[in-house]
């Protein structure tokens, strides 16, 4: 835009040293061919065809005075081009031409010349200017944006940290429950048992009964707790993040979208089952890559773990493996799918509810 502006200031000026100077009916076409040159320099764009036409309009303008006129607006073409020293050749026709068109017009021409090159230094630093700031600013945005991810990323580690430590607390304190308080109740149930052997009074025998019964609730409440306790310290993400991290056999990736913690019975199931499934990969397959994706939905939680592996090395029957899988995804009442093309997956799907925490004692889930 600036270009062209600079272009018809040049252009306007010119036309006031043309006039004068014009005297012939075929003007007009030294008007037009100028214009066809600046126009032609603009719509290349190539610094080789910008020099090539200004040196050919120079030459045209030692033999004709009136291009001679318009040379500002081709010198504006080519300012500050590579060789740099290529805009003084328009001193040549402007000297030989300065009894033709008169010393005024001929200084007039050489100060709007200067002023071409002038415009053209102006206008090349402010496109520069203008790219620099761009560029600055596109930088700026992009390094804003890729701060605010790596605060995100650091947030995220920092409460992922946070709640590892407080499962692992919790674990802790289950584990010193289980070895101090649950170990003295027991022995302190152990050795009543043993008093009302030996007691035969009847009324001490019924308070040792009482204080049994006492000792035995406080134990089935302080063991729940225990149970409770751990149960909370076992996260569903974190134990299986540990488990695609440290697989060795091949590369595994892992899609995990779920909100909240799922039941103790189906957390259970999912490590095992995905131990068992990793196993299995390394031990009966070629595979090169595995993925392993965990969905939550309004009603059921979802299982995928599939490999590429070919089905030459893979085993034909269920084995043991496969069977125990099916049995712990049946227990929670939920779906088994088994694919073995382009690879091998497992697809479970288990239903949400309360009715999978007493499924959990029945299959017998552990880690």
């Amino acid at each position: 835009m600036y270009g062209l502006l600079n272009k018809t200031i040049l252009f306007v000026l010119c036309m006031l040293v043309f006039l004068p100077v014009s005297g012939s009916l075929y003007a007009v076409a030294w008007v037009i061919l100028a214009v066809m040159v600046t126009a032609l320099n603009e719509y290349l764009g190539q610094d080789r065809v910008k020099l090539i036409l200004f040196l050919a309009y120079s030459a045209l303008c030692i033999f004709i005075k009136q291009p001679l006129c318009f040379l500002p607006l081709i010198c504006y073409d080519i300012g500050f081009l590579k060789p740099k020293w290529a805009v003084f050749l328009a001193a040549v026709p402007l000297a030989l031409q300065v009894s033709a068109v008169g010393l005024l017009n001929a200084a007039l021409i050489a100060v709007f010349c200067g002023l071409a090159c002038l415009m053209k230094y102006q206008t090349a630093t402010q496109q520069r200017l203008r790219s620099e700031f761009i560029s600055l600013r596109d930088s700026a945005k992009e390094l804003s944006i890729s701060l605010q991810e790596k605060n995100r990323e650091l947030l995220e580690k920092q409460d992922y940290e946070v709640n590892l430590a407080t499962l692992r607390e919790r674990n802790r304190i289950s584990r010193e429950m289980h070895d101090t308080v649950g170990h003295l109740l027991s022995s302190a149930i152990l050795q009543i048992g043993a008093l009302l052997a030996i007691t035969k009074d009847e009324a001490q025998r019924e308070s040792l009964r009482q204080l049994k019964d006492t000792l035995s609730k406080g134990m089935d409440s302080v063991r729940k707790s225990i149970h409770d306790l751990h149960d909370e310290s076992v996260d569903l993400l974190s134990e299986v993040q540990a488990l695609v991290n440290g697989f060795r056999f091949c590369p595994a990736t892992l899609e995990y979208d779920v909100q909240e913690n799922p039941e103790r019975a189906v957390k259970y199931a999912f490590i095992a089952i995905l131990k068992e499934s990793l196993s299995n990969v390394s031990k009966h397959s070629n595979a090169t890559q595995v993925q392993v994706i965990i969905r939550e939905h309004p009603a059921l939680y979802q299982l995928i773990v599939r490999d590429n592996g070919s089905m030459k090395t893979r085993i034909n029957n269920e084995g043991l493996g496969l069977k125990n899988i099916r049995d712990r995804v049946d227990s929670l009442g939920g779906i088994l799918h088994i694919t073995k093309e382009n690879g091998f997956e497992l697809f479970i799907s288990v239903p949400k509810g309360p009715d999978n925490e007493t499924a959990a004692g029945k299959a017998g889930l552990q880690i």
